[in-house]
């Protein structure tokens, strides 16, 4: 199965609200790798990479996010999978 690479950018009311840890969580859950990290706008922004049907389900939980976020805005590129080794917070 072919491994795909997703960029993630999320903004609204996602830093602060155990956005990252609970994104971590899940990737780990749905046997993900990369890493997600917040951003100096207020965004957060993850790499992410695995199987096509894993990554679309990571994708549904980040349109909603935590249950104390608000997710306004989703943007999603491509590109070349990187083969992370694990799914990890960075600072």
């Amino acid at each position: 199965m072919d491994t795909l690479l997703y960029k993630i950018q999320v903004s609204g009311r996602v830093q602060g609200v155990g956005f990252r840890h609970s994104a971590r969580q899940n990737a780990r859950y749905l046997g993900l790798k990369g890493f997600v990290k917040n951003l100096p706008n207020g965004d957060v922004y993850i790499e992410v990479e695995g199987t096509r049907d894993s990554l679309d389900e990571f994708i549904l939980w980040c349109r909603k996010g935590p249950g104390f976020g608000f997710v306004e805005r989703l943007s999603l590129d491509t590109g070349k999978a990187k083969s992370y080794k694990g799914f990890h917070i960075e600072y």
